[in-house]
């Protein structure tokens, strides 16, 4: 297990951010390639590796999601587990590259596949070039040790624009700063309803009957808003909110945005996070997440992602949301568009419960409310599919931590399947 988390705190020297995985991709063609792997690389930097004559093949996106100071990532261990010193840890998905760098060390009929930008909506894999010769597909981009995935949402994309036009004001400005928001992974903790740093801010400024000067918030479009900031004009009291820090910088002439409260009806009448829940699966059935809010000189970028693990709830909340930015005199447009997985029990997946119950009694067989490859790779190709991966807590923010016994458990497991299929 030592090497595991040793491979993992390597990569984590690499910048991987989405759309920045060059250095990556270099690194892990010639980790496999000294292996002696076969190895091909295709147009969406996807990396194929293969040896032998695998049964199985082992699948890990090797972008990150980086907030704070990622890319440069300073890990360390406190209380059982990995974390990074202001800023994401990169564990979605490193430890999943780190146990297949450590299985390609150590087994002779393995295949191995490396997909690229999947944090920003699954792109590598949309255009997976690669034909698999193996029959079973593990991944390992799964947060949780209690559960074998054969079964995850789909998603889309969905931006909405407003031009708007300025004219100056003269008044009291303030500057105000999100505080006290958790962030985190619109598919996995979005069943907590956090709050959105975002709708909090809209709600903040409409209330106080407030002018916007500039508005911008969120990190990604699959994170939950934990950063906001904006100046507004006020002109009455304002009341207080353990959320938002509002700070007098004066009484100045700034140009104010004419369309501020059709702005900021848009984001209040809009619902953020859960929709629905499947009671038999016990997950989130279908969700929406207003990721991203960003003005420019004449125009607001609205950024949002929908996720459902039903097909018609998915088509229908794209529907929803697009009809209430346009209400709004928005643009609208959505993109990115993929069906849910709706997985069924396999041979993969009864053998993976048979090991798993050697080291935990709590296993289940489950779906996921988030976006998996696998589900994408089963589309492109007939394979069995599952996903499994060690407790990883917070993803897609500063406060990510992955449980280090968690990672020894899930490669002990990856590591003993392996050998079964030799």
């Amino acid at each position: 297990m030592q090497n595991v988390i040793q491979n993992f705190k390597k990569l984590c020297e690499i910048p991987h951010c989405s759309y920045e995985t060059e250095q990556m991709k270099d690194f892990l063609s010639a980790y496999a390639k000294e292996k002696e792997f076969e190895v091909n690389i295709d147009l969406a930097g996807n990396i194929h590796c293969i040896k032998g004559n695998p049964k199985i093949c082992l699948q890990s996106h090797y972008d990150m999601v980086c907030m704070g100071s990622a890319p440069k990532i300073e890990v360390y261990e406190e209380n059982g587990y990995l974390k990074a010193k202001n800023s994401s840890l990169g564990a979605d998905n490193g430890i999943g590259i780190a146990i297949m760098l450590e299985a390609m060390q150590n087994f002779q009929n393995l295949e191995c596949l490396f997909t690229n930008n999947e944090e920003v909506g699954l792109m590598g894999v949309n255009d997976l070039e690669h034909k698999l010769h193996s029959k079973m597909l593990l991944n390992l981009d799964h947060e949780n040790e209690n559960e074998i995935i054969i079964g995850c949402a789909g998603g889309v994309d969905i931006d909405a624009f407003l031009e708007y036009s300025t004219k100056e004001y003269f008044g009291k400005v303030y500057e105000l700063n999100a505080i006290n928001f958790k962030g985190g992974h619109s598919g996995i903790d979005i069943i907590d309803n956090p709050k959105s740093s975002i709708k909090e801010m809209a709600r903040f400024i409409k209330e106080n009957k407030g002018k916007i000067i500039n508005f911008e918030g969120g990190e990604r479009v699959n994170s939950i808003p934990k950063y906001a900031k904006a100046l507004v004009f006020f002109d009455d009291n304002i009341k207080p909110s353990k959320y938002i820090d509002c700070k007098f910088i004066g009484e100045k002439k700034e140009k104010i945005c004419l369309e501020s409260d059709i702005l900021l009806d848009a984001l209040n009448s809009f619902s953020q996070g859960v929709h629905s829940f499947n009671k038999k699966l016990d997950i989130v059935q279908t969700s929406i997440n207003l990721g991203i809010l960003k003005m420019s000189e004449k125009e607001i970028k609205i950024n949002l992602f929908a996720r459902s693990n039903l097909l018609e709830d998915l088509k229908q909340i794209e529907f929803e949301t697009l009809t209430l930015f346009k209400a709004f005199n928005f643009k609208t447009h959505s993109f990115n568009f993929y069906p849910p997985w709706e997985g069924k029990e396999n041979e993969l997946s009864n053998d993976l419960l048979e090991i798993f119950k050697k080291e935990n009694k709590n296993i289940k067989i489950s779906a996921i409310h988030a976006g998996l490859e696998c589900g994408i790779i089963e589309k492109k190709q007939e394979l069995l599919c599952c996903s499994i991966g060690p407790n990883i807590y917070n993803p897609h923010s500063t406060d990510e931590r992955c449980e280090i016994a968690s990672i020894e458990k899930i490669s002990k497991i990856v590591f003993e399947l392996l050998k079964k299929y030799q």
